[in-house]
């Protein structure tokens, strides 16, 4: 049976679809519907075997900054022993579907649907599909900000289900986040959370902060405010937020709205 989160299916549309659509790409925000994640927009990665990825968002003037986030898709047998080449790079590894074997600096670990693993700048690592369908995980880079006095964070393998989340003061329990790294471990310099909007809860104001966000719809619908508009967004929906950016939310839905959420934390504001 299908998991409680979006797995994307490429193919391409009909030729009678309508050309109308919901994707948008601001100086402050940009929406990339699922409906865009097509076989045509895929890439490919050296040292990958059996792989395509969606690439949602990589640095770039005029759009993110600070980090990448691709959804890749891993065929039976596929994966790589060499799957990443920048030794700046950390990552967190959040499964979708199927079964992954990450291992990492010798280390192995069999990761299901709702897995999730932080892995260090510098580590050694591979990744495999472990099943014999086909396999889907997000793949969140960023380079890491060392900072004199502070030692790196160690790899960690977790998942959805082993987190509780914390809900937001004052909200009942209809919004919490579940917080996979330690907020008060000033060693790292990104999180990628889990946030989860039960019916009708709200962001009830516009938040406007340094964090730059990258939100990826993993599961419901909501009305989502990004700058100056309001924006309908779905399961398999991204959202990329400029630092600053306004935002706010409603869930109407009839079921919850959760969202997987990269931000840049912890770390003095360059001035270069």
């Amino acid at each position: 049976m299908p998991g409680p989160y979006h797995v994307p299916q490429g193919g391409l549309p009909p030729q009678t679809q309508l050309l109308t659509g919901r994707a948008v790409f601001t100086d402050a925000y940009a929406v990339i519907p699922a409906g865009t994640m097509s076989d045509i927009v895929t890439s490919r990665l050296p040292f990958w075997e059996g792989a395509r990825f969606w690439v949602l968002a990589r640095p770039m003037s005029g759009f993110a900054e600070t980090f990448s986030h691709s959804i890749a898709e891993l065929a039976a047998g596929g994966g790589s022993d060499r799957p990443e080449l920048d030794s700046r790079a950390q990552a967190v590894i959040f499964v979708v579907a199927g079964m992954l074997r990450l291992t990492i600096d010798g280390t192995a670990h069999e990761m299901g649907a709702g897995g999730y693993a932080y892995i260090p700048a510098g580590a050694d690592w591979t990744l495999w599909n472990a099943g014999q369908e086909a396999a889907s995980f997000h793949w969140v880079r960023k380079a890491y900000e060392d900072v004199e006095g502070l030692d790196r964070p160690g790899a960690f393998v977790t998942s959805d289900a082993e987190v509780q989340p914390q809900p937001m003061p004052d909200t009942e329990g209809k919004w919490a986040t579940t917080r996979f790294a330690d907020p008060d471990d000033l060693r790292h310099d990104m999180h990628v959370n889990i946030v989860t909007f039960e019916p009708g809860a709200v962001i009830p104001f516009l938040e406007t902060h340094v964090m730059e966000h990258g939100l990826y719809v993993l599961e419901g619908k909501a009305v989502y405010r990004l700058n100056r508009d309001w924006v309908e967004v779905e399961a398999g929906d991204f959202m990329w937020l400029r630092a600053f950016c306004p935002q706010a939310c409603y869930a109407g839905g009839p079921g919850r709205f959760r969202y997987l959420l990269y931000k840049d934390v912890n770390r003095h504001m360059s001035l270069r």
